[in-house]
């Protein structure tokens, strides 16, 4: 159905209007999420939250002295693009979430300023229960060069389909 701006309702003001539910995921789906370049202005903004303040990852002369081509992301960082909230994943589960259960993670190689990330999440094992199911998604990220930089983990509770 159409929605004309004179019927707007914001209930369906929706990213993705169709909603899923556990049985709706299939093992192997993937979800990408928008890659990024590491600015130095992405270095400050993530200093500023985490207020993290060593050296390594704002001053440049720091790290060339240590050997380190540019500012060195903290695993945090590149951590941080997994989120499902970058990509589409939220909005396709706003009525069936439950909630965010575990997560965890591996940094294989480091991520300096200028490297672009690009973050993917897979549906790797679905887990039925009663009334919802755990969805496990392997988080991973990739650099410009093709290079796994972090693998991980994520685990969601996602409700069953109403019946009805």
């Amino acid at each position: 159905m159409v929605q004309r701006m004179t019927d707007f309702d914001p209930t369906q003001h929706r990213m993705i209007s169709r909603q899923r539910w556990f049985e709706d995921f299939v093992v192997g789906e993937r979800f990408v999420i928008p890659s990024r370049t590491q600015t130095p202005a992405v270095f400050a903004a993530f200093q500023t939250a985490s207020g993290d303040t060593h050296p390594v990852h704002y001053d440049v002369e720091y790290c060339r002295s240590r050997g380190m081509p540019h500012l060195l992301a903290h695993g945090f960082q590149t951590l941080i693009h997994t989120a499902p909230g970058a990509g589409l994943f939220p909005f396709m589960v706003e009525d069936s979430l439950v909630g965010f259960l575990e997560q965890s993670s591996r940094f294989l190689k480091p991520v300096f300023a200028d490297d672009t990330i690009y973050p993917a999440l897979e549906v790797t094992e679905l887990v039925p229960g009663r009334t919802t199911g755990v969805v496990t998604l392997k988080s991973t990220v990739f650099n410009q060069r093709k290079e796994l930089v972090l693998e991980g983990m994520q685990k969601f509770l996602i409700r069953r389909r109403p019946t009805g």
